[in-house]
C-alpha cells in the first residue's frame, strides 16, 4: 500500500460521493493526529499546530500554502499566536476525499 505522502491528489469537479464513514475510519490510522469535525452534517479533517511563537506559526501556515498551491487542493488555515489550525475538506463534494487525507498526511511532514 502507497502512503498518504506518496499520493499525488487528483482533480475533483464533484459529481463523485464524499467518503463513507468506513473509508474514512480505515484512512485515519495513517493520520492519528487529525480529528475528524463536522459541519452543517459534512465531515472535515482538523489538527491544531502549536509553536512557541506567531513567527514560527506564520512560517508554517506560510509551508501548508504552500503545499496546497503546489497539489492544487486548499484548506482552511485559521492563525493565531502560537498556534495554525488546519481543516481539509473538498469544497466540490462538501466532504472527504482521499485529496483531504492525501494533503492532511503532506502537512504532518511540515510540522
Amino acid at each position: 500500500m502507497t502512503s498518504l505522502t506518496e499520493q499525488k491528489c487528483v482533480p475533483c469537479e464533484g459529481g463523485v460521493d464524499p467518503l463513507s464513514e468506513q473509508d474514512i475510519e480505515a484512512q485515519r490510522s495513517q493520520i492519528p493526529d487529525w480529528q475528524v469535525t463536522q459541519e452543517n452534517g459534512n465531515a472535515r479533517l482538523q489538527r491544531k499546530f502549536t509553536f512557541p511563537n506567531f513567527v514560527q506559526a506564520m512560517a508554517f501556515a506560510q509551508k501548508v500554502g504552500e503545499a496546497a498551491e503546489a497539489n492544487g487542493h486548499h484548506p482552511l488555515i485559521c492563525l493565531t499566536w502560537g498556534e495554525a489550525t488546519v481543516t481539509w475538506w473538498t469544497h466540490a463534494i462538501d466532504g472527504l476525499h482521499q485529496n483531504d487525507f492525501i494533503m492532511a498526511a503532506k502537512t504532518d511532514e511540515l510540522a
